[in-house]
């Protein structure tokens, strides 16, 4: 297993929004950026009563973020996405350089 940080929140923390969590139980969301580590890859964490895995966990630059990655966050595209996160995070900026952790998960079968 590859060297991680420790964690920063609870993996039960990843996901809380509700659109969010029915988009990840849909399947259409499939990742979630955060600043910090929330779970580690092979981590399993429910929403609603239903298991996901961790299955990656990596370090993107926010001005790296395409359309499909905005996608897998369970937005339409990046523009929407940025919008969404800005009003949700008062006082924040789109900060192109700034790095955030990509954790990919999947449901559990």
């Amino acid at each position: 297993m590859e060297n991680y940080p420790q964690k920063t929140c609870s993996i039960d923390r990843l996901v809380t929004h509700a659109k969010l969590v029915e988009a990840a139980k849909a399947g259409v969301k499939t990742q979630q950026r955060r600043d910090g580590v929330y779970g580690w890859p092979g981590e399993t964490f429910e929403l609603e009563g239903m298991a996901f895995i961790v299955t990656d966990l990596t370090r993107q630059r926010l001005g790296d973020m395409t359309d499909e990655h905005a996608k897998a966050e369970g937005y339409p595209n990046l523009e929407m996405y940025k919008d969404i996160i800005l009003r949700m995070h008062t006082g924040m900026t789109w900060d192109p350089d700034s790095l955030v952790w990509v954790h990919t998960f999947a449901a559990q079968v």
